[in-house]
């Protein structure tokens, strides 16, 4: 589909096309070859084994350029897909390994890389900083004055990401409070691989406004209720839970039921070449399954521009790109 696009839910080194990977660890003489596919795509049994091979791609990220190159590289394919603006999650845990000099390094040349995709693409790029779950609270403490050190006009927002399976929200208060003072705008994924009280939590101990995934709050209507009410946004993302087993087509994926009891959805890939999708196929998928028409699509990516953790003026650029009559 070709309507403008707005993505809030895309981890940068999960995006790397797998040829991209391939040819830097060529170039460095690293081998991970297991990683692949005979087809060339990334190889993975469930989302453990996931979480694995998406830390073994990374392995071969060792510079500011490195991660330069990653960034015009995964912004080419979201303009493809007609994405005008975008927010990647970024980890000091894998740019300079939590140390602030050499994560200030990193950020400035995937800024930099931002600002030329923005130029010569048409896509405008903002960085969410995301310590990793299942590296634990006290390395998320050290990503967090990360964040707070360099939140500004590119770092935007404060996450949370890895296995939901480890730990609790509330183990990572400290970190989210310091990013929130300073100035950043807070998201945290919960609700994909647990139900609905990874949620709860999350909205309670984070005092996040936009939630990850959250898909799994269809199981407690109450939720869902409150979701709508409270006008907490879902960053969902469709092609990666059906690619991941959490729902087994696209007519079942709760989606559809979420966006028509009020909550407030929005659409993204997640990791697209792991899953197989890019946005504009999740676009297509979801018209195919839920009839949704142009207007739908146009509505949800208003609620995403909305919902971004962008400067006003950023989002006042944004937003007439989005609109019907717009060259």
């Amino acid at each position: 589909m070709t309507l403008p696009k707005v993505e809030l839910h895309l981890h940068l080194e999960g995006a790397a096309p797998p040829a991209f990977i391939r040819g830097l660890a060529q170039e460095k003489r690293i081998d991970i070859s297991g990683i692949f596919a005979a087809d060339g795509s990334y190889a993975y049994t469930d989302f453990w084994h996931f979480l694995k091979v998406y830390e073994a791609a990374t392995s071969v990220l060792t510079s500011p350029e490195d991660y330069h190159r990653l960034t015009l590289a995964v912004l080419e394919e979201s303009a493809k897909s007609g994405v005008v603006y975008c927010e990647t999650f970024l980890s000091p845990d894998f740019c300079g390994g939590r140390d602030l000099s050499a994560w200030r390094e990193y950020l400035h040349a995937i800024e930099e890389a931002g600002t030329q995709a923005e130029r010569t693409m048409g896509v405008t790029l903002r960085g969410i900083v995301t310590p990793i779950r299942h590296f634990g609270p006290e390395k998320a403490k050290q990503v967090a004055l990360c964040a707070a050190e360099t939140a500004g006009r590119f770092v935007v927002g404060f996450g949370l990401a890895g296995d939901e399976k480890v730990g609790k929200p509330g183990d990572f208060a400290w970190s989210f409070d310091m990013a929130r003072e300073a100035g950043l705008r807070l998201t945290c994924h919960a609700g994909e691989w647990l139900g609905p009280d990874s949620i709860r939590d999350a909205l309670r101990d984070l005092r996040v406004e936009r939630i990850g995934h959250g898909v799994r709050a269809i199981e407690d209507l109450a939720l869902v209720d409150e979701l709508a009410e409270n006008g907490v946004v879902l960053e969902v993302c469709p092609g990666s839970n059906i690619a991941l087993g959490i729902y087994p087509g696209w007519r079942k994926h709760p989606i559809g039921e979420l966006h028509r009891r009020g909550v407030k959805v929005t659409v993204s890939t997640d990791d697209p070449p792991f899953f197989h999708t890019t946005m504009a196929r999740e676009y297509d998928r979801l018209a195919e399954a839920f009839d949704w028409d142009e207007g739908v699509f146009r509505e949800i990516a208003r609620t995403s521009l909305d919902a971004a953790f962008c400067d006003p003026d950023t989002r006042a650029r944004i937003a007439p790109l989005l609109e019907p009559d717009h060259a």
